[in-house]
């Protein structure tokens, strides 16, 4: 059975940091809410179905969107995990909630989103927020301590009986290979299998970023995976690079953000080789980060419930004949600042989380919940 994850954003409750850094009460909704249409038949701002903006520590929040998750085949949540060393971490809290409400039956793992944090929304990368700060052994070995009760829990992923850990970009992590190596030892010393690793950020230009014995799995995160790789064919080439240029001169001449035509994407990703038994596919539903970074945002033009579909489809056939794994990513479940969401909206209601049952069903992969 293909178990579909939707990577989850928990930026949707207000704290401390994010008060100080982008004014009282932000959160991901600020974004969401402030936004403008940037070109012709641009669907901006992006509006929660019957304006539901909801608030992560609220515990009906999880509730909602489990019981949703589930209705619609989604088979587990990858949240996002915020550790900047020696105990400093963001947007915790929600995470702890889920972990600490066992009513919540469904599954999840973590990605270690470890990134410095700046002010590029804005435009001002070199405006430090947080340094990432990766620390030593010891450093590594709290960090280890302090996710052994996620890796524990009967609900967390595993894969042969392993909690899978993913690590969002490894190429900015030069020692990560050691810290796996540590961690897989402290596993093993607290009772567990092991752990397994996989790396999800967009960024593979050679083999050799997958050869290393402690990565088991390289998730294709998309649409950045695909947007990274070389184009070997004249029309995909032209569908994902020089189509931009056919869109700005249609939508909006003037306008500085960048567009992309899902199609294209679509296609690119069923159409390309499996680099090698350690990939795992991913999808996504769409992309527009224009509400965090307006004119200099870029943008897909093209996704409808009905592609998502149609494309979603395919690549759940090519998983199943050319792949022959047992997940599939999804980019995202509540990404709403980079339009990237299966969440119910007021103009698509619950048209991509329909799209998303409808063809787990027609290829015979809907979960038994």
């Amino acid at each position: 059975m293909i178990k579909t994850i939707a990577f989850y954003l928990p930026q949707f409750h207000s704290f401390p940091e994010n008060d100080k850094w982008w004014g009282k009460g932000f959160t991901e909704w600020t974004n969401t809410k402030k936004t403008v249409p940037q070109y012709r038949g641009h669907y901006e701002p992006r509006v929660p179905l019957n304006e539901y903006y909801y608030n992560l520590l609220d515990p009906k929040t999880f509730k909602w969107q489990v019981s949703l998750a589930k209705k619609y085949g989604v088979y587990g949540f990858c949240f996002y995990h915020y550790w900047f060393g020696e105990d400093k971490k963001l947007m915790y809290k929600p995470l702890e909630n889920y972990l600490d409400d066992k009513s919540l039956d469904f599954p999840f793992c973590l990605s270690w989103a470890n990134e410095t944090w700046s002010r590029r929304w804005n435009g001002s990368e070199q405006d430090i927020l947080i340094k990432q700060d990766y620390g030593n052994k010891d450093s590594w070995t709290k960090h280890f301590n302090y996710l052994l009760p996620f890796f524990k829990d009967s609900r967390y992923i595993t894969v042969d009986n392993k909690p899978l850990f993913v690590l969002y970009k490894p190429e900015i992590f030069p020692e990560y290979e050691q810290m796996f190596s540590l961690w897989n030892k402290l596993a093993k010393q607290a009772g567990l299998s092991g752990l397994s690793f996989a790396i999800q950020g967009a960024v593979w230009n050679n083999q050799s970023d997958v050869d290393d014995h402690m990565i088991d799995y390289r998730i294709m995160y998309e649409p950045g995976f695909t947007g990274t790789q070389p184009r070997s064919k004249k029309g995909v080439r032209f569908g994902i690079t020089s189509y931009y240029w056919k869109l700005r001169s249609f939508l909006n001449k003037q306008s500085n953000v960048e567009f992309r035509s899902y199609d294209a994407y679509c296609k690119n990703i069923l159409s390309r080789k499996v680099p090698s038994s350690k990939f795992i596919p991913g999808f996504f539903v769409n992309w527009d980060n224009t509400p965090r970074r307006g004119t200099n945002g870029s943008s897909f033009v093209g996704s409808t419930p009905e592609k998502f579909e149609k494309y979603f489809s395919a690549l759940i056939r090519k998983t199943q004949t050319e792949y022959h794994k047992e997940f599939v990513f999804i980019n995202a479940w509540n990404e709403w600042a980079e339009g990237c969401y299966l969440e119910p909206d007021e103009h698509f209601n619950y048209g991509y989380l329909e799209a998303l049952r409808n063809a787990l069903k027609a290829n015979k992969e809907f979960p038994d919940n």
